[in-house]
């Protein structure tokens, strides 16, 4: 990878790891749906003119239902449960949790994609849930409440949704364009949202703290992330490109610690460290192994 390359790799895990934090700063105040309604919507918008410039041709009619898969477990699905997440739980373990979509895409390629699970697989299969252990057991002062517990479940459905996109892409929509994919995916979740947060706008006292922080987490982090990786899967190929999910959780914890005051115990940084490890185990193959694509992880 050329310095240029690192330079992508290392911004993109920065925008990724901080929409946790925007997540943590909007949901709690303006609700979990319209946050995502949010995100989506004004991300998907931002593609237009990007689409535009390049003269970008969608095919709607040959790939929308390609698109509508994408959309609802791409885009949609883990928004809304991420954004749900942020009201319950650090932004920290969002990020780290995020990072076992590897673990999910390993176990559903082997199901789905006839991929062998190899011994190294199941290794960091196990070090994944050993981690994410370490991280629901980390010093959270709501860790025996219910909405503690249905945060955490969230982020683990969500990052599901991104393994079975993934999956879905490899073996249906591998000849679609990914930037398409992903723009088409953007505005259409927005559609499938919109009647579930658009009432909710008028009760919504949009001060400028919360517009900042809406264009960066929609703008910044959703539509750039999502052309900086697509831009690094262009460029070095979907596998090295996908070893931005190694930084996320890192920068994730970082912001969260640096702008929210959020404490970093050792358990967290304990299974932080073997979440980390178990998708480093998945990630980096040997040339003849190839790992299944995955979209996003947001990501979220």
């Amino acid at each position: 990878m050329r310095k240029a390359d690192w330079a992508r790799l290392l911004i993109l895990g920065a925008l990724w790891g901080a929409s946790f934090m925007f997540l943590r700063i909007l949901a709690p105040v303006i609700g979990a749906v319209p946050t995502a309604g949010l995100r989506v919507g004004v991300g998907g918008l931002a593609f237009l003119p990007y689409f535009a410039m390049i003269r970008f041709q969608p095919r709607w009619s040959a790939h929308w239902k390609h698109y509508i898969v994408v959309a609802l477990f791409n885009v949609a699905a883990p928004m809304l449960l991420f954004s749900f997440a942020a009201v319950h739980i650090p932004s920290s373990y969002s990020a780290i949790i995020n990072s076992s979509t590897p673990l999910f895409g390993t176990l559903l390629s082997a199901v789905f994609l006839s991929q062998q699970l190899t011994v190294r697989g199941i290794v960091g299969l196990v070090v994944g849930m050993t981690g994410v252990g370490f991280v629901t057991s980390g010093g959270s002062s709501g860790h025996h409440s219910t909405a503690f517990w249905l945060g955490i479940g969230a982020c683990l459905l969500a990052a599901l949704c991104y393994a079975l996109a993934g999956v879905y892409v490899k073996r249906f929509a591998h000849g679609v364009d990914p930037v398409g994919t992903a723009g088409c995916s953007q505005l259409l979740a927005g559609l499938f949202i919109l009647p579930f947060w658009a009432k909710e706008l008028p009760g919504i006292d949009f001060t400028w703290s919360i517009v900042l922080n809406v264009l960066a987490l929609a703008v910044l982090c959703t539509t750039i992330g999502f052309l900086l990786y697509f831009r690094l899967v262009a460029d070095v190929g979907p596998s090295q490109a996908m070893m931005v999910a190694l930084l996320v959780p890192l920068f994730g914890v970082g912001w969260g610690a640096l702008f929210l005051n959020e404490r970093i115990t050792w358990a967290v940084a304990v299974g932080c460290v073997l979440i980390i490890a178990s998708a480093a185990m998945v990630l980096v193959r040997t040339p003849r192994q190839a790992p299944a694509q995955v979209l996003v992880h947001s990501e979220n």
